[in-house]
């Protein structure tokens, strides 16, 4: 598996994604005599902020300890019980369903562990903190949505194994969905590869045409110009570092700064020069610089 498919989501448009909490968050405070035993229509990611607690979904037994994560997949039967030592449970446990363009359920196409432990979790655990002890009423709120997006990736980022791309029929819309997210992932991880847009569109088991048309349906750009999109999006960052306008328009493979200063206008919306920073002040320079 290659590490940018671990991170697609990260680097997928705003727009691909429906998020929906299916209920405020269940801010766990459990003592010695907890016990749970039921079904959940949504899925469920919990994180344990202190504590242990013992769980078996379907004969498999995981313990959950502080800074680890678990996902409880939609409609599972799971028990569960204290298993510390006297310290209270407390932790966060989040109701949530993720589409795909509004096409189907991104979790189930995941092959995934179920309980990891977070690789980042001295930054995120001060947000599992603020994310529990937020007041959120009886309804969530946007900032509780954003702040659980966050944890969900970072979950997903440690937990996926694979994605199950032969799960189904290649004429599947869900599948269809998920090899337009693949593909854009890996145009997005490889700005500079000469041969990496019809290394990604090979890739795929459909007509190039026929998926040409699908990618441009839920993305809004066609491959090639989200590729550009991306290439132009890895200029700004590299223009950020002080590198020149010349240099960075050779190191995307431009032997014309000014086509390139001119492809870099189209997409951002503004010179290159712009975004040309050295030290903390951007600074004006020719496009030719």
């Amino acid at each position: 598996m290659d590490k940018n498919e671990h991170s697609l989501l990260s680097a997928m448009p705003v727009q691909a994604f429906s998020l929906k909490l299916a209920r405020t968050t269940i801010r766990m405070h459990h003592t010695p005599s907890w016990k749970i035993n039921k079904v959940n229509p949504d899925h469920d990611l919990i994180i344990c902020l202190t504590g242990r607690a013992h769980y078996d979904l379907n004969g498999e037994e995981t313990v959950l300890e502080p800074g680890m994560a678990m996902l409880i997949p939609a409609y599972q039967r799971f028990q569960g019980r204290y298993a510390g030592s006297g310290e209270t449970l407390t932790g966060v446990a989040q109701h949530f369903s993720l589409e795909l363009f509004g096409r189907g359920d991104v979790v189930g196409q995941m092959d995934l562990r179920r309980c990891v432990q977070l690789s980042n979790w001295d930054m995120l655990e001060p947000l599992v903190r603020h994310f529990r002890n937020t007041p959120q009423g009886t309804a969530t709120t946007l900032a509780a949505h954003h702040q659980f997006m966050v944890l969900l990736l970072a979950y997903l980022d440690d937990a996926l194994i694979g994605w199950r791309t032969a799960a189904r029929a290649p004429h599947d819309q869900d599948q269809l969905s998920l090899q337009i997210m693949l593909t854009a992932s890996r145009l997005a991880a490889d700005p500079v590869g000469a041969g990496a847009l019809n290394e990604a569109l090979e890739a795929v088991p459909y007509n190039p045409d026929y998926f040409r048309r699908a990618f441009r349906d839920r993305i809004g750009l066609t491959p090639q110009k989200y590729r550009e999109l991306k290439r132009m999006e890895f200029a700004v960052n590299r223009l950020g570092v002080g590198l020149s306008v010349k240099e960075v328009a050779a190191e995307l493979g431009y032997s014309d700064p000014y086509f390139f200063s001119r492809m870099f206008k189209q997409y951002i919306g503004a010179s290159p020069s712009r975004y040309r920073w050295a030290g903390s002040a951007p600074i004006e320079l020719d496009e030719n610089a």
